[in-house]
């Protein structure tokens, strides 16, 4: 019988696993993953990744591995105006520093990251079967039982959902979310620019969404790029030429001519939430946790809190001698996590629907707000440190650099 089985091999399911593993070596830790061996190599995303969450890296011995590839985000940018506009006011800056020059975050491709945590899994020993979907879960009170779609059952004191937004794991336990769809699509490529970036973040608001740039290594950037599902669609099926035609006129021409250099995917874009994080023998971490609309740029910072917490329970369970799949164990880590999540999702969806719109008294308030949060250094710099993940007063060990 294993003590944790993590069931998702994305990086919050390897950094949960290395998390426990590391602090805990005499546990015994496994993963599943749905994904056959090599596909997480075709990624071509790249994820922001908070001040809070490299320091958590670092802890694993990771992060000098991983700097490399990791572009830090110098300055960032908010800009409010309608596509077809010629100039585009800027409403809101942010310096990109916290805590001694630290970046409050970096740009890393999806590649980078999950490569050095697959390497640090490999070290400590934890094993990682792939192909595999979780078909059938029962409490049996002492452990789990998991049943996976070869017909095999796994035997777990503590199995942690780790399988994405649309969770087979979460519904087979039973636990409901509150969900709803926003019409919008997120349009994800990598783009080539003539000039340098210098490590400057942009967030375009445009009647149809937020239009993120968001700096890579070398010159060449990251976009989100949200528009209705509809034209989304529509965009990603369209020729090179009309697709780069429709990307220019958001994109603009201050960094010179620009190419798409990977292929651009959409994805619809929703919010779900939980109603539980925990029931007995499992604990839910990540998008299976939560699915929130990237317009923070939150939603994987979510999850790596998500891991700190839950590691921090269960290895300060196991050396007290307790359950650690108990019910009354893993209410800690959903006491943790809830209320933060739930008021991210909120916030969020507020921001989505305040911004994605053309009706002219919302922007004149939205640009008002912009302005005065502009204007006033200690909101500035609140609003830095929480985009960092360093405003929290009770963060888990792992978010502060700290061993567990």
């Amino acid at each position: 019988m294993l003590d944790v089985l993590v069931v998702g091999g994305g990086y919050v399911g390897l950094s949960v696993a290395v998390a426990i593993k590391q602090a805990a070596p005499h546990l015994s830790v496994e993963v599943v993953e749905a994904a056959p061996e090599d596909a997480w190599k075709k990624d071509p995303r790249a994820s922001a990744i908070i001040s809070a969450a490299t320091k958590m890296l670092d802890v694993f011995g990771l992060w000098e591995r991983i700097e490399p590839d990791a572009q830090p985000i110098n300055r960032m940018i908010v800009t409010d105006s309608k596509t077809s506009d010629p100039v585009r006011p800027v409403f809101l800056t942010f310096d990109g520093s916290v805590e001694d020059g630290r970046p409050f975050a970096h740009m890393i491709p999806n590649v980078s990251m999950v490569a050095a945590l697959r390497d640090a899994c490999a070290a400590r020993g934890i094993a990682i079967r792939h192909g595999l979907k979780a078909t059938g879960f029962r409490d049996t009170g002492p452990s789990a039982e998991l049943t996976l779609s070869d017909g095999s059952t796994i035997m777990s004191r503590l199995v942690v959902a780790c399988d994405g937004v649309r969770s087979k794991l979460r519904d087979l336990a039973g636990i409901r979310t509150v969900t709803w769809q926003y019409g919008q699509s997120g349009i994800v490529t990598t783009v080539e620019h003539e000039r340098r970036h210098e490590g400057v973040a942009e967030e375009h608001f445009l009647p149809a969404g937020p239009f993120a740039i968001l700096p890579l290594t070398g010159n060449r950037s990251s976009l989100v790029w949200t528009e209705r599902t509809e034209d989304a669609d529509r965009l990603v099926a369209s020729d090179d030429l009309l697709f780069e035609a429709e990307l220019e006129r958001r994109f603009g021409h201050k960094l010179g001519t620009i190419r798409a250099t990977t292929d651009r995917r959409a994805f619809p874009l929703g919010l779900t939430l939980a109603r539980a994080f925990v029931a007995p023998r499992l604990a839910l971490a990540g998008d299976a946790a939560h699915g929130i609309h990237p317009i923070s740029g939150q939603g994987l910072n979510l999850g790596f809190k998500d891991v700190a917490a839950l590691a921090e329970t269960v290895v300060d369970a196991d050396r007290l001698g307790l359950d650690i799949g108990s019910i009354s164990v893993l209410e800690r880590y959903q006491t943790w996590r809830r209320f933060d999540t739930f008021r991210m999702g909120v916030t969020t969806d507020v921001l989505n629907r305040l911004f994605s719109n053309d009706v002219t008294p919302i922007r004149v308030l939205r640009d008002f707000g912009l302005g005065l949060v502009d204007r006033v250094p200690a909101l500035k710099s609140y609003f830095i440190r929480e985009a960092a993940g360093t405003a929290t007063a009770n963060a888990p060990r792992l978010l502060a650099g700290q061993a567990i």
